[in-house]
């Protein structure tokens, strides 16, 4: 039986489905790398009480992430609405579970980075990204950012963050992402994908 081919985890949680956008343009970079693919999950909503609310295997969009999906991967993009000036509820309940792959070392030397999504321009993207980081540093992880070599980075009226991609969605209705958005997406997952390979030899 073939190996499985190396993956970048692209893992993200979205409700109006911009985060799942940016996790989509990061896949497209990924892809652009020879010998490592993007594998997208997502991580289903917090239940309100204490008794599971969503199917198994959610109706839409990607695969519910496990565990494993996250130990075996080659790197990491976590993906998420801004709540605050930080990651969502969801998310961070999937991270707090991951205490054996800590204890392991399962992540230790492999290339991480965020992305996030708000209403507002100036409504936490930054303060977002960085405080999802933190737990990528606890599990020993290698952090990917967008260098300004990304000429989007200094064109975009939009998101878009030396600490990873973002986007500005809007306070009312959605705002797609620009094309200077997408650019920095794509080039963070191919950055990411790049460290991937070299840091696997």
């Amino acid at each position: 039986m073939a190996s499985e081919a190396p993956y970048i985890l692209v893992l993200y949680y979205t409700r109006s489905g911009q985060t799942a956008e940016m996790a989509i343009q990061i896949a497209r970079g990924v892809a652009r790398i020879p010998g490592i693919e993007a594998r997208i999950r997502t991580v289903p909503a917090v239940s309100p009480d204490t008794e599971a609310s969503l199917p198994a295997v959610p109706d839409d969009g990607a695969p519910y992430a496990s565990k494993g999906d996250l130990a075996n991967c080659a790197g990491l993009a976590i993906g998420s609405p801004t709540r605050f000036g930080n990651m969502a509820a969801p998310l961070k309940y999937f991270l707090d579970s991951t205490g054996d792959l800590w204890v392991n070392g399962a992540l230790t030397g492999k290339p991480a980075g965020a992305f996030t999504s708000t209403g507002s321009l100036h409504g936490g993207q930054e303060s977002t990204l960085l405080t999802m980081m933190v737990p990528l540093l606890h599990h020993g992880m290698v952090l990917c950012g967008v260098p300004y070599s990304e000429n989007a980075l200094s064109q975009t009226t939009a998101g878009g963050t030396p600490y990873g991609p973002s986007h500005w969605a809007g306070t009312g209705e959605q705002q797609a992402l620009t094309d200077h958005e997408k650019t920095i997406c794509q080039a963070f997952g191919e950055r990411l994908a790049r460290l991937a390979v070299k840091l696997s030899d």
